[in-house]
C-alpha cells in the first residue's frame, strides 16, 4: 500500500499522532472532565489490534511519532502490551505516554521494558489540598512515587506537564520549578484551555506563559531560551544559566503555535481529529469494523488532514467551541 505524504493544504507536514487508549480516568479534573461522568462501554473502544493497525497505516505515510493519552491511559489494562505492539511497526521512532502518575508506581517497570521511550506526568501542584481541590480525588503522594519509580528503572527526562490557572495555582509555580530543578525533570506550564468539561472556562482564567516566567526568573533563576528540538514542538523551551534543568511554556491562548503543529488524534472510539480544537471528526473505528482496506482509511485520513484549518482560532471572535471535553479527546 501507497499513499501521498500527511501535507496539509497550508504545507504543515505531520509526524505526529496521538491515540487516546480510554476515556476512563481515575481522577476528575475540573479542566479536563465533569465529576459525574458516564464512560464509552468497552465494545465501542479501540483494540490493541484495531490501534496498531492504524498506527502501520498512518506509518506507511510518514508518522514518525505515537502519544498514548486518554482518558488515563495506564487504567487500560495490559497497555505495555500495545506499547510492544507499537514497537513493532516500521516507520515508528518514538512512543510516549502522558500520565496522571497514580498507577505509575506499579506499571513504570513493565512500561520501560516494552519500550516506552518517554513520559509526561501530569501535576498541578505539590499541596495535597489543592491536589484534590483540582482532581477532586486524592492521591498526590502516589504521584510523586510513580515519577520516583519511574525515574528508578530507567526513563530520564521525564517531564511534568502544569496546568496554569490564574487565581488557583499561582502559589504552585515557584514549588513546582524547584521540585522539577531538584529531581532533574523537565517542566512545563501550559495555558488553560476551553476543554474543561463543565464548560466554565474564559479567557480571565488564562495565566499566561509569559507571567509565569517573569516569576520564575525573578523567584528562581534566570532563563535563557533554547532551541527546538523539533519545529513542530508546541513548548518554547529554557534552560535556567545556572546550567540546573529546563523549564517549557506551552502558551495555546496567549500564543498560538498552529502553524507548526504536525499532530492528529484519535478518540478512544476511533474517531480521527485534525486539531485538538475541531469540530468534526472522521470515523476510523466504523471503516475497521465495516471490513474497509488500508486504502479505504488511508483515504479518510487523508480526506481529515486535507481539511485541517490553519489555527484553532481561540483568540478569534469566530471560535466554536468543541463539543467535547478534553477526556473524550485525549491530551
Amino acid at each position: 500500500m501507497s499513499g501521498p505524504s500527511l501535507i496539509d493544504s497550508f504545507g504543515r507536514v505531520h509526524k505526529n499522532l496521538r491515540v487516546s487508549v480510554t476515556d476512563r480516568c481515575n481522577i476528575r479534573c475540573f479542566y479536563c472532565m465533569p465529576e459525574v461522568v458516564k464512560f464509552l462501554p468497552r465494545k465501542d473502544v479501540l483494540t490493541f489490534e484495531e490501534i496498531t493497525r492504524l498506527t502501520r497505516v498512518f506509518a506507511s505515510v510518514g508518522i514518525e511519532r505515537i502519544r498514548l493519552t486518554g482518558g488515563e491511559p495506564l487504567t487500560r489494562r495490559g497497555l505495555s502490551n500495545l506499547v510492544g505492539m507499537l514497537k513493532e511497526v516500521e516507520g515508528i521512532k518514538e512512543i510516549a505516554a502522558t500520565t496522571n502518575g497514580l498507577l505509575l508506581a506499579d506499571q513504570a517497570a513493565d512500561l520501560w521494558e516494552a519500550g516506552l521511550d518517554r513520559l509526561n506526568v501530569s501535576l498541578d501542584t505539590l499541596d495535597a489540598g489543592k491536589f484534590k481541590q483540582i482532581t477532586r480525588r486524592n492521591g498526590l503522594d502516589k504521584v510523586i512515587a510513580g515519577i520516583d519509580a519511574a525515574q528508578e528503572v530507567g526513563f530520564e527526562n521525564i517531564r511534568i506537564n502544569a496546568v496554569a490557572i490564574k487565581g488557583l495555582t499561582e502559589s504552585d509555580i515557584i514549588p513546582l520549578a524547584t521540585f522539577a530543578r531538584q529531581r532533574e525533570l523537565e517542566l512545563r506550564f501550559i495555558e488553560f484551555m476551553p476543554l474543561d468539561g463543565d464548560q466554565q472556562w474564559d479567557s480571565t482564567s488564562v495565566m499566561t506563559g509569559s507571567s509565569i516566567r517573569e516569576l520564575i526568573e525573578r523567584e528562581v533563576g534566570a532563563l535563557v531560551e533554547v532551541e527546538r528540538k523539533l519545529a513542530s514542538q508546541p513548548a518554547k523551551d529554557f534552560a535556567y544559566s545556572d546550567g540546573q534543568g529546563r523549564v517549557g511554556f506551552i502558551d495555546p491562548v496567549s500564543a498560538p503555535f498552529c502553524a507548526a503543529c504536525d499532530r492528529v488524534r484519535i478518540t478512544a472510539e476511533g474517531k480521527l481529529r485534525n486539531c485538538l480544537f475541531s469540530t468534526e471528526e472522521w470515523n476510523l473505528l466504523e471503516l475497521l469494523r465495516e471490513g474497509a482496506t488500508d486504502q479505504e482509511i488511508l483515504d479518510s485520513i487523508v480526506q481529515s488532514v486535507a481539511q485541517k484549518k490553519a489555527g484553532h482560532g481561540i483568540d478569534s471572535e469566530e471560535f466554536v467551541r468543541p463539543r467535547r471535553a478534553m477526556y473524550q479527546i485525549g491530551g
